[in-house]
């Protein structure tokens, strides 16, 4: 993917790019909380008075017959990130999949502590966000839940590779197995919703594996060490919105 596009989705997806001064400070806890978004800036309207947020949490599914994501994994690593609101890793190469007659493609994929969407009302210790766009700019997550259990080779060398400060971009070349960040069984749920974080932009087609993967209680420990706080928006209404599976 062009680096035109992929900066272009940074714009409007701040929360996974550095600290913006454009944008006013938004955070998880206090004032700057995910209950005071909508308040912070007209740019957030949408936080507090859109109808279709994210997360959810995933129950009553209507069954259909989804097709199967075809996942081509070929990407290779640019940096990583700390940016104070996740790990953040920005990715380049042909990791890509149909979806609605369109080609989506990974431009980045970041982690929450605990997890954002839930399954049945259980939140996940961790939630991985793949987030995917087409060349219109329209955006497609794929969110993965860690539950605990055996370590995931794949998720050691991104923690090792965090940087040590905050805010500070880092070039990441270690090759990552993105096979293994998610489960072998990829049926998922489906849902329209929003980004999870300001500015909380609707439209996001959302596809949520319905089997977790793992990862040690170690490493779910050096996640919250490195992101000092919770960084998961709380569950928002379903306003009439209908998950398949």
């Amino acid at each position: 993917m062009k680096r035109t596009l992929i900066a272009s989705l940074f714009m409007i997806i701040p929360a996974f790019a550095q600290a913006d001064s454009a944008h006013p400070h938004w955070g998880y806890e206090g004032k700057a909380g995910p209950e005071n978004w909508g308040e912070l800036s007209a740019d957030f309207e949408a936080c507090h008075s859109g109808k279709y947020q994210s997360p959810i949490n995933i129950d009553h599914a209507m069954h259909t017959t989804l097709p199967p994501l075809d996942f081509q994994f070929n990407v290779t690593n640019e940096s990583i990130i700390n940016n104070g609101h996740t790990i953040q890793v920005t990715a380049q190469g042909e990791d890509i999949f149909s979806l609605d007659d369109e080609t989506f493609q990974l431009v980045q994929y970041h982690f929450h502590v605990p997890s954002e969407n839930h399954i049945n009302g259980k939140s996940y210790p961790l939630e991985g966000h793949f987030v995917h766009s087409n060349n219109d700019g329209g955006l497609a997550v794929v969110a993965v839940m860690f539950d605990l259990g055996k370590e995931n080779s794949a998720l050691t060398t991104i923690l090792d590779a965090i940087p040590s400060e905050q805010n500070k971009e880092e070039a990441f070349k270690q090759h990552v197995d993105l096979k293994s960040l998610y489960p072998t069984d990829r049926t998922y749920y489906r849902y329209s919703g929003s980004l999870t974080t300001p500015p909380c932009s609707e439209g996001v087609r959302w596809l949520v594996m319905k089997d977790p993967i793992t990862l040690s209680a170690d490493q779910l420990e050096k996640f919250k060490s490195a992101l000092k706080h919770d960084n998961n928006r709380p569950v928002q209404p379903l306003n009439g919105r209908v998950i398949v599976d």
